[in-house]
């Protein structure tokens, strides 16, 4: 066969021809050409080294690409298992990288486990261009860092400079439900983060996306997911060199010790509650008590996360100052027992009575809130009337907003909203909510309850015209003892639970609490409860 193609140097002075061959052939990269009809025209000789059951490069000049692949295969060079399988169907599969727009490499497995990639591009006079390139370290650097993935606890996941998923490992996958690592490679950022916002509190996925998306535009950011089965994770998201990003999960759940902390807590407060039955000796000692674990939590506070700390700090102050009112005017009665008149007796029993109310209900609060994070506390569950229970509740506080001339407004309700509630649990939830509106409204407020039906669920609103609350500050006063940033009332009615027992006793119910606020703007907190008769 008598071939009238040039080489792709033909057109090259010849004196310049020897050199630019000899570039090509010192190449590290295997270069071949084909024309039109797919026959070779060109190869380097790198290519002769990388198959080294072809003839020489100059043999091969003229034979067809297929006829190429026919004579690797023959020669014993390729060792993919799909040609043991269907040598028909590989050489198929080789070809069509010819005519393919996607440019995608592909890899080719030699018999000595050398792993060659090809590329392949059009040249402008309607041929092909094919790059071979020996790949074996890299891809193997590939395999290992897969297999590290692959056996690490923690959850990976690699993104490239456009910000898609490029490798990660089941684990990461599985944050998203019962998937593994092949059904998310591919997708971007922005998708899988959103896929990923179900672990936020119920009405909090946008500002926890928001929060999200902020870190992941970071050079390093770092934060801390709690996801609804109690698994904490910490969340480290950076840049890469080449413009990626890495991503890594670490289950850091043994690490947050809130609950030992609150089981803790309660056993002391417990013994506090039967110290104030009994004497005044009794209530030194329970105080000596608290005093001793008030210490050996601070040796462990160090160690503990914000939450932890919190506690200490609340039980610090919220303890102390009704225990300490409790012994010093006991003291007072005592030293004047003689000479004290009925009128200093009076103020004094008062001060010890309102010491004792204020520490009792600190103490049924947190034990309402152990019990319900123990899943003991029960529902005694039946159809009521929720404007009633909004009527109970301005009934309970109306003198203390006529002291403060703050109107309480119970008369937007629609007649006839049965809800399926616990009677007390209820009270107690638009006790706190009312009582925390009257707290922080200013002299001269309004405070209006409403109650009206939503689809299947009973939406109760308690809304004042106080200063307001921060936006950002909204997630954090449910947790417990955090309070509001509201700079226009101080905090010594309360030890920041009124929010928390709100939230805990809802979503006890199958409800939810959510909280809507800005400074200068009120505040107003809605519940929504399941109607009874679903």
């Amino acid at each position: 066969m008598t071939l009238a193609r040039q080489r792709p140097c033909d057109h090259i002075e010849e004196s310049a021809k020897p050199s630019v061959v000899e570039a090509l052939d010192a190449l590290r990269v295997a270069i071949t050409v084909f024309d039109p009809d797919e026959r070779l025209i060109y190869a380097n000789r790198h290519f002769a080294y990388l198959f080294r059951g072809l003839p020489a490069p100059e043999k091969l000049i003229g034979l067809s690409y297929e006829e190429m692949i026919r004579l690797e295969i023959a020669g014993g060079d390729v060792a993919d298992a799909d040609v043991l399988a269907d040598p028909e169907e590989f050489v198929a599969h080789r070809r069509a990288q010819l005519f393919t727009n996607d440019f995608s490499p592909r890899d080719v497995h030699l018999c000595d486990g050398r792993i060659v990639e090809i590329k392949v591009r059009r040249t402008p006079g309607m041929g092909w261009i094919a790059l071979w390139t020996d790949v074996t370290q890299a891809r193997q650097n590939l395999d290992r860092l897969n297999n590290a993935i692959t056996l690490s606890a923690d959850a990976f996941a690699f993104y490239d400079r456009a910000d898609k998923l490029i490798l990660c490992n089941d684990e990461y996958a599985a944050l998203s439900g019962p998937h593994t690592a092949g059904d998310f490679i591919g997708s971007r950022f922005p998708a899988l983060a959103e896929r990923l916002s179900h672990v936020a509190a119920p009405g909090s996925e946008a500002e926890w996306l928001k929060r999200r998306l902020e870190i992941h535009r970071l050079p390093a950011g770092v934060m801390t997911i709690e996801l609804a089965s109690g698994t904490t994770y910490l969340l480290r998201d950076r840049a890469t060199a080449d413009g990626g990003r890495v991503v890594v999960f670490t289950d850091i759940t043994e690490h947050r010790r809130a609950e030992k902390a609150l089981a803790e807590q309660t056993r002391a407060l417990e013994a506090t509650r039967h110290a104030l039955a009994n004497s005044k000796a009794e209530t030194v000692r329970q105080a000596s008590y608290l005093a001793d674990l008030a210490i050996k939590l601070d040796q462990t506070a160090k160690q503990a996360d914000s939450t932890k700390r919190t506690l200490l700090r609340t039980m610090s102050h919220e303890l102390k100052t009704p225990l300490n009112a409790i012994i010093g005017f006991s003291d007072l009665l005592n030293s004047l027992a003689e000479h004290a008149q009925p009128g200093q007796i009076r103020e004094y029993a008062g001060l010890i009575h309102q010491g004792g109310k204020n520490l009792l209900r600190l103490i049924n609060q947190i034990l309402d809130l152990t019990k319900i994070s123990a899943g003991r506390y029960e529902l005694n569950r039946q159809p009521m009337d929720a404007c009633l229970g909004l009527w109970m509740a301005k009934d309970s506080y109306v003198e203390r907003a006529e002291a403060k001339n703050i109107r309480i407004d119970a008369e937007h309700c629609s007649p006839e909203l049965m809800i399926d509630a616990d009677e007390n649990a209820f009270g107690a939830m638009i006790g706190h909510l009312v009582e925390n509106a009257v707290h922080f409204t200013q002299p001269g407020g309004h405070v209006r309850l409403s109650a009206e039906r939503c689809g299947e669920r009973i939406r109760i609103a308690v809304k004042d015209d106080g200063p307001g609350v921060a936006p950002e500050d909204i997630a954090r006063i449910v947790q417990p003892f955090e309070q509001g940033g509201r700079t226009t009332a101080d905090h010594s009615g309360g030890a920041g639970l009124g929010l928390t027992l709100a939230k805990a006793l809802c979503e006890l119910h199958g409800g939810t609490l959510s909280l809507m606020s800005a400074p200068g703007e009120g505040f107003t907190a809605t519940i929504e409860l399941p109607a009874a008769g679903r």
